[in-house]
């Protein structure tokens, strides 16, 4: 049996010890009886990091929840020890990523000149918890309370039947690109089949094949009938300020339809009544509006955390509310989505006031959720396989 059964029943006792090296190997056993940190004990959690000397002068807990700037918790150095911890008050449903700050000289984000070189040099994953989400850029740790969303490595599911993973590339007249990458899943049993396929569109294709695991999530749901097999077509977005201009482009819906959507129905199998679009982001912006001018080709849409509302291309955005309410026509099924965390006026209020518009239309299937997530690929990857079940369901669905 455990000799702690709560983080402050250790603290106390350590407190209480009669030398450093007392408090050291009481420390020593606390990370042999528990070995990963967050200590999650009902609604808070408790994050730790071990270091001492020289090499560690202040540790700090960096959350985007955090409401300072910098958004860092300070942790606290256990007298004697090289046992730094902080604990925190979370809602039972969170689901956040964070990274621990070592010795970062602590002075406002809003003045870094370099945030980058600050961020590689002091930034990390913490090395007591072992999950975390890699991407390309960062590698952030999770932090799950007991009653989040499931957020397991789908890559790592055991007895699950794969679909295959072909790239293909598209050149643009509309956007003026040349040889996009396009990451194209097919669902076990494509290749043996004659059969059409539904086909869900997803943006952001570097981010969907790559960290948010969009093909992993399609396995496991086929598998469990939550989603009918479907093809998913994965399409990178531009680069740096590329990305953001092209999603917000009025001839991005033109490129899907015109382009995307023709090449591939020519290379793949395709139900033409059933195809969708999707995004994260802007790029559930641009899912959106090609939605919106082409309903009677994209009969599903799945946005999740759109920034609807004040901020960069708000004029835009909000012509993009006005006209979900006054569509004749819309997607068969919409799913959407908003993290708690989120930016209140760009992202949950435009969402709660989006929700307000579809809940009411009869002729949509809508689906809303609102997670306990900030902004980013965690946040996405937790409700990911939410909206594409809700795209095309199975018979479990």
């Amino acid at each position: 049996m455990p000799r702690w059964q709560q983080f402050d029943t250790f603290l106390a006792e350590a407190e209480r010890a009669p030398s450093d090296a007392a408090r050291q190997q009481l420390v020593n056993e606390l990370l042999r009886e528990h070995p990963f940190f967050p200590w999650v004990d009902d609604n808070r959690a408790t994050f730790a990091y071990i270091g001492t000397g020289a090499e560690v002068e202040r540790v700090a807990l960096n959350m985007d929840v955090i409401p300072h700037d910098p958004p860092f918790e300070p942790l606290t150095q256990l007298s004697g020890t090289n046992f730094w911890y902080v604990t925190r008050q979370f809602a039972p449903d969170d689901l956040l990523d964070y990274l621990l700050v070592i010795n970062d000289p602590m002075t406002p984000i809003a003045t870094e000149r370099d945030l980058v070189g600050r961020v590689t040099r002091y930034w990390r994953a913490d090395p007591l918890n072992p999950q975390r989400m890699e991407a390309s850029a960062q590698t952030v740790s999770v932090l799950r309370m007991p009653g989040a969303r499931p957020f397991p490595n789908w890559a790592g599911l055991r007895r699950v039947t794969r679909g295959t993973t072909a790239e293909i590339a598209i050149s643009s007249e509309e956007l003026g690109f040349s040889d996009r990458r396009v990451t194209v899943y097919l669902p076990p049993g494509y290749a043996e089949s004659e059969s059409d396929y539904p086909l869900l569109i997803l943006q952001d294709g570097q981010w969907m094949s790559g960290p948010l695991q969009a093909p992993y999530i399609a396995d496991a749901l086929i598998k469990h009938q939550r989603m009918e097999p479907t093809i998913i077509a994965m399409i990178d977005s531009g680069v740096g300020a590329d990305r953001d201009t092209e999603y917000t482009s009025m001839n991005y819906p033109s490129f899907l339809a015109g382009e995307m959507l023709p090449m591939l129905q020519t290379n793949f199998r395709i139900s033409a009544a059933r195809v969708g679009v999707g995004g994260v982001a802007l790029g559930a912006v641009a899912a959106a509006n090609a939605a919106l001018q082409h309903p009677t080709l994209f009969s599903r849409l799945m946005m999740i955390s759109p920034p609807l509302g004040r901020g960069a291309y708000s004029e835009m955005l909000a012509d993009i509310r006005a006209t979900f309410e006054r569509a004749d026509q819309l997607p068969q099924r919409v799913f959407q989505s908003v993290g708690r965390y989120e930016g209140k006026a760009r992202f949950v209020r435009a969402a709660e006031s989006l929700r307000e518009v579809l809940s009411h239309r009869r002729d949509v299937e809508y689906r809303f959720a609102m997670t306990g997530t900030g902004h980013g690929l965690v946040a996405f990857r937790a409700v990911l396989p939410e909206g594409m079940a809700w795209a095309f369901p199975g018979a479990a669905g």
